[in-house]
């Protein structure tokens, strides 16, 4: 681990650091299966990392210095585990704020003798902000975030200008904000901000949206919508300064 630059949020806040007030979950715990107690239990020392360590040395951390690809709300956590299963060469950390996801996520990864894989049990804005250095991620994932999809709740939606740009500082050069979501108003939001964010290029040939890439695995749940006839948008924007 690094030295931390600061100690908590309040800190940060004072350091002039983004600081989200506005929750864009509502934690809702949900009881641990046995599985995933045990889970949590038996393998937190080696598949966990603590918010309170502060910021990360990702080598440290792996053990190696392949490219790492941070996924924000991974709910409980298969694809997650399946696309780390997949790619042995990244380095792969979730942040997932739900503890029942978080222990179904770790059970699954040790089912499947996943070992490039470390989780968070915490608020992503937090870990952001407290744990991941400037200039270190390969790609950012952000699949099916809450759509807080009333206008009035809109202010809740975890996609602003002041996240976008976050996740910008943490991107390596060249460097993917990956994002993809089933409500067509929340894409539309999400490429507008993007669209105004400065220092990013659109993937999309189309300049709006782009194809579901392989690497990001169809979900049952998008299986589903896709027969109801819902649409899915992704969007992929490069750090280009």
């Amino acid at each position: 681990m690094t030295e931390k630059t600061h100690k908590t949020i309040e800190q940060a806040e004072q350091e002039g650091k983004y600081i989200r007030k506005v929750r864009s979950f509502v934690k809702r715990e949900g009881r641990l299966t046995k599985g995933q107690e045990r889970a949590l239990t038996d393998h937190w020392q080696d598949m966990g990392l603590n918010h309170a360590d502060g910021l990360i040395d990702a080598k440290s951390v792996f053990g190696n210095d392949n490219p790492v690809v941070l996924e924000i709300g991974f709910g409980m956590g298969k694809s997650l585990v399946e696309m780390a299963k997949a790619a042995p060469e990244l380095n792969f950390i979730g942040v997932e704020v739900h503890k029942p996801g978080v222990g179904a996520c770790i059970s699954y990864a040790v089912e499947q003798e996943v070992k490039n894989l470390r989780v968070y049990e915490h608020d992503a804005i937090e870990i952001l902000a407290d744990c991941i250095p400037e200039k270190v991620l390969s790609t950012v994932q952000l699949f099916f975030p809450d759509p807080w999809h009333k206008k009035k709740h809109h202010k809740r939606r975890i996609v602003s200008l002041a996240f976008v740009e976050t996740i910008r500082q943490k991107l390596k050069l060249d460097g993917v904000f990956h994002m993809a979501t089933d409500w067509e108003n929340y894409a539309e939001c999400m490429l507008e901000d993007m669209q105004n964010s400065p220092g990013y290029e659109n993937l999309s040939q189309t300049n709006d949206y782009v194809p579901r890439p392989e690497s990001r695995p169809l979900t049952k749940f998008e299986s589903r919508g896709h027969r109801l006839g819902h649409g899915v948008w992704d969007l992929q924007f490069k750090r280009v300064s």
